[in-house]
């Protein structure tokens, strides 16, 4: 079973990403609300799976990506957004990221753009 921590803003897509991974994949370990948070709560939980918005308060998704993959290379990033910007997720990918979903999504393509990130 995989640990995964969620990074989005939202509320909405934090509850709707930890119903989905309710599956015997994936552990919810952590829920931040912004980049800042996120770091702090990779030091605490270590996930080995994040899923990542890109645009938040604070310290925006690029910028955690880049911090997070410094601490840990080998992690595996979905980026989550509603960005039909596609240089922006080109850049996220470019940071580390392994994956990009598009909000809205449904459980089942959340399911099975996390399964592809780890099946390498």
């Amino acid at each position: 079973m995989l640990s995964l921590m969620i990074v989005d803003d939202s509320n909405i897509i934090r509850r709707k990403i930890e119903r989905c991974n309710d599956s015997d994949k994936f552990r919810v370990v952590a829920a931040a609300a912004n980049g800042a948070e996120a770091l702090e709560l990779f030091k605490q939980a270590r996930p080995q799976v994040v899923t990542m918005d890109l645009t938040m308060p604070e310290m925006d998704g690029i910028a955690c990506i880049q911090q997070l993959m410094a601490m840990d290379s080998g992690l595996r990033i979905l980026v989550i957004s509603a960005l039909s910007d596609k240089a922006t997720g080109i850049d996220a990918l470019k940071k580390g990221a392994r994956g990009f979903l598009c909000k809205p999504f449904t459980d089942d393509q959340l399911l099975e753009a996390l399964t592809e990130l780890t099946e390498d």
